[in-house]
């Protein structure tokens, strides 16, 4: 089975979210739900103040809890690895929100049911890249095989603000600031 993921370069995003509005409109999202979600972390003091964002979306772990919790099978990994949704199927219980480390899978209350990152599922079988990918005015994410990835980009999957990688190994590479970085 192959295995899609993102890479994300941390130390060139400028936090500017255009990422997180595009999947937004993509995915015509109401207001406080979000698959993909720019958070920035500050820290240091003077004189060596830092500040990093993160971008993250589902990360279509190899081992994914939603997957593993979800008691209809309405969550399941595709062929190519990507952690896909039959909404038909979902009964909105929320089990795969309480099982995601990540807090990937958002509750739509105007539905009754969840929904999450799908990589642009459909934009892919098109041959097209992921909203977020084209959106980024920074060019610092990316999508692929992981193992492309891996030999194309430096990275990790563990960062100090993320829980640790071996839960549910993530398909994500961050090319992290150092700041970031678990034991940093």
């Amino acid at each position: 089975m192959t295995q899609k993921g993102f890479y994300f370069d941390m130390t060139a995003c400028i936090g500017c979210k255009t990422c997180q509005i595009a999947c937004k409109d993509k995915n015509d999202l109401k207001v406080g739900v979000l698959y993909r979600k720019v958070s920035s972390f500050e820290g240091g003091k003077f004189p060596k103040p830092w500040m990093y964002h993160l971008s993250m979306s589902c990360n279509h772990c190899a081992k994914p809890k939603c997957v593993e919790n979800c008691p209809t099978g309405a969550l399941y990994k595709r062929a190519d690895g990507i952690v896909a949704q039959d909404i038909e199927k979902c009964i909105g219980c929320k089990y795969c929100i309480w099982s995601c480390p990540y807090g990937a899978p958002q509750y739509k209350e105007d539905q009754g049911k969840v929904g999450k990152c799908d990589m642009c599922a459909d934009l892919l079988d098109k041959g097209e890249n992921p909203a977020c990918v084209d959106a980024c005015v920074m060019r610092v994410i990316q999508y692929g095989e992981l193992d492309e990835l891996k030999q194309k980009y430096q990275g990790t999957q563990d960062l100090a603000v993320l829980p640790e990688s071996n839960i549910t190994k993530p398909s994500v590479l961050i090319n992290a600031k150092p700041v970031a970085e678990k034991g940093a």
